[in-house]
């Protein structure tokens, strides 16, 4: 036999064994539940919102009379979990529409000063981080 026969064969065998010791794994396979696609559907399309909403002239200009950054707002709510986007959607909701969004900010800024006080973020420079 010619040395090119017996690389062959040595390379068919270790094929062979490949895939027959690859086939004593079993393969699972799980279906994506449609709650979980919604969920995640929704808690995106609410933190769309509250960009929106940051996006607004109104807004903006209360942010900047009280000393935030429209940028650093967006960014803290790209920051946001997933339960805190929840609540200040369901706190938005209850507002009367065409009302006041002083609520809103005052959450926003409740939010800055907690993830402040823990360390998460430096919004504000007087607020000494726990450690």
């Amino acid at each position: 036999m010619s040395l090119m026969n017996k690389m062959k064969r040595l390379i068919s065998m270790l094929l062979v064994a490949a895939m027959i010791g690859g086939q004593a794994m079993p393969l699972q396979a799980a279906m994506i539940g449609t709650d979980s696609v919604m969920q995640q559907q929704q808690l995106q399309y609410d933190r769309e919102q509250l960009v929106e909403l940051l996006d607004r002239a109104e807004m903006q200009q209360q942010l900047q009379a009280m000393g935030v950054d429209s940028e650093q707002a967006k960014e803290r709510v790209a920051q946001m979990t997933d339960s805190e986007v929840q609540q200040l959607n369901a706190q938005l909701n209850e507002l009367p529409a065409g009302g006041s969004a002083a609520g809103v900010i005052l959450f926003i800024l409740l939010i800055f000063i907690i993830t402040d006080i823990i360390g998460a973020t430096d919004i504000f420079p007087f607020i000494d981080p726990v450690r």
